[in-house]
């Protein structure tokens, strides 16, 4: 004769609760995980950028000189921690100033400017140069910063 199992509400209800627990700490889990990996880094994300110069002469013999910053596009994640490390290479002097950030400085010739900020909004930001603002001057001496 064969055995048979008789289960009742009450098992079954108990049942039901705990797959449920799993299914519910499962999702919660992979939610969890997909969150951080979307999430901006926590670490603070350094780009080293110098200054260069091109320098050319045209047919009749006037100079042109201009100015820019290398690499001229970054791109950082909103939220995130940034340091620009800014070294002259070329030209005395650049103010530059990224207004949308609040960030400014001045590179020097010879020496490294560090900046920090943390990206609080998205777009694309310009880094400009003061001094270099038209070709008149070496410019325009402009970089960007995208911010996803």
């Amino acid at each position: 004769m064969p055995k048979m199992f008789v289960v009742s509400k009450k098992q079954l209800r108990l049942v039901y609760l705990l797959l449920l627990a799993i299914a519910f700490a499962a999702v919660c889990l992979k939610w969890t995980a997909s969150r951080d990996a979307m999430s901006a880094p926590r670490e603070m994300r350094v780009f080293e950028l110098v200054t260069g110069e091109f320098k050319t002469t045209t047919k009749d013999g006037k100079e042109l000189e201009v100015y820019r910053w290398d690499p001229a596009s970054i791109v950082v994640h909103q939220g995130e921690a940034v340091e620009l490390r800014i070294t002259g290479v070329n030209g005395a002097s650049h103010p530059f100033v990224i207004h949308e950030l609040g960030v400014k400085g001045e590179v020097n010739k010879g020496q490294t400017t560090v900046v920090r900020f943390t990206a609080e909004q998205r777009g694309t930001f310009a880094i400009e140069c003061l001094t270099h603002t038209s070709l008149a001057n070496g410019g325009p001496m402009v970089g960007y910063i995208t911010v996803l």
